[in-house]
């Protein structure tokens, strides 16, 4: 690979519904501490600027809590993406919360707005609400409806005032206007817990889902490939690994919405690490550790390390 890696640390989790994740980078820096890993110190690295003071914010919409603030972090997350991207490296993104993502992926658009990006979404959750459908209002649920740019009107169940749709207006349009990426151009590993507007949406837009018990039944190599097949006309691809994809039975709670019967951290690696081999992923992103939550001492964020170790250590191999 000829790119630098730099990572990008984005301590936000004003878009999540429970505080901590904003504590899961150095969590994750304390694991590696723990291992005599030099890791961090090892590449490049952005701290990303946090409104994470918002939280104290006396206004809050219902439907779309902290928009405003969440718009601003996701305006910063785009520009360290663009530019890290323009300038040649390679960003890992370390994020608290998952609304960051829409930030990522409008960074990637915007230093590759002329090709096409595929998503490779390794998570619990669909992530497809908008402040129309979101029967939680926490933002870290919404990231894909505004890289989509789908607000799924069919299924809306909230009034929402003015200034929030002018705030989500501004947030589908963060980087270049308009959709980001295209529902046939994104991919589910994982998903298993949605709302029914989720699954309506899933349904219209025939994005597929590679859930925990086909990746086993099927094989992993196969269904990996039966992705990258689908995604082969996308020029970039960005890879978004939310840790509650994993099994936080058999890992831990340490995230803030865990989910039984997901994935181990091998079948994590052996995912990342096949689509790595197609050359054309240009951005990984991991978020959601929350080390409050964990109620196995810092295991989480443990395991969020080996994850990323492994799939470094691929990224920085010569690809055949």
């Amino acid at each position: 690979m000829n790119k630098v890696i730099k990572i990008i640390k984005n301590r936000s989790d004003i878009g999540a519904g429970t505080r901590g994740s904003d504590m899961g980078i150095d969590a994750i820096e304390i694991a590696a501490i723990n291992k005599n890993s030099d890791y961090f110190n090892e590449y490049e690295f952005e701290d990303v600027k946090t409104h994470n003071e918002s939280i104290y914010d006396k206004y809050r919409s219902s439907v779309a809590k902290r928009i405003e603030h969440v718009v601003e972090q996701c305006t910063r997350v785009n520009n360290a993406v663009k530019n890290s991207l323009t300038n040649n490296y390679f960003p890992i993104v370390l994020s608290g919360d998952h609304s960051s993502a829409l930030g990522t992926i409008s960074g990637i658009k915007a230093a590759y707005p002329a090709q096409t990006v595929g998503v490779i979404w390794i998570d619990a959750h669909a992530d497809l609400h908008s402040p129309y459908t979101t029967p939680s209002g926490n933002i870290h649920g919404m990231p894909l409806a505004a890289a989509l740019g789908d607000d799924n009107l069919d299924c809306q169940v909230n009034d929402v005032a003015k200034d929030t749709q002018e705030h989500w207006d501004e947030m589908k349009n963060i980087g270049i206007d308009g959709p980001k990426v295209l529902a046939e151009n994104l991919i589910y590993f994982g998903v298993r817990d949605t709302e029914e507007a989720e699954d309506k949406q899933i349904e219209k837009l025939h994005i597929r889902n590679y859930r925990v018990d086909e990746v086993r039944y099927r094989g992993l190599e196969t269904c990996v490939e039966e992705a990258l097949v689908k995604l082969a006309h996308c020029d970039v691809l960005y890879i978004s690994f939310d840790v509650d994809s994993m099994d936080c039975d058999l890992i831990s709670f340490g995230t803030g919405t865990p989910v039984s019967r997901g994935f181990d951290q091998y079948e994590i690696i052996d995912i990342i690490n096949q689509i790595i081999q197609s050359k054309k992923v240009v951005c990984i992103e991991v978020v959601e550790v929350n080390p409050l939550l964990d109620t196995k001492g810092n295991k989480m964020a443990e395991t969020a390390f080996q994850v990323l170790e492994a799939i470094t250590a691929t990224l920085i191999l010569p690809i055949e």
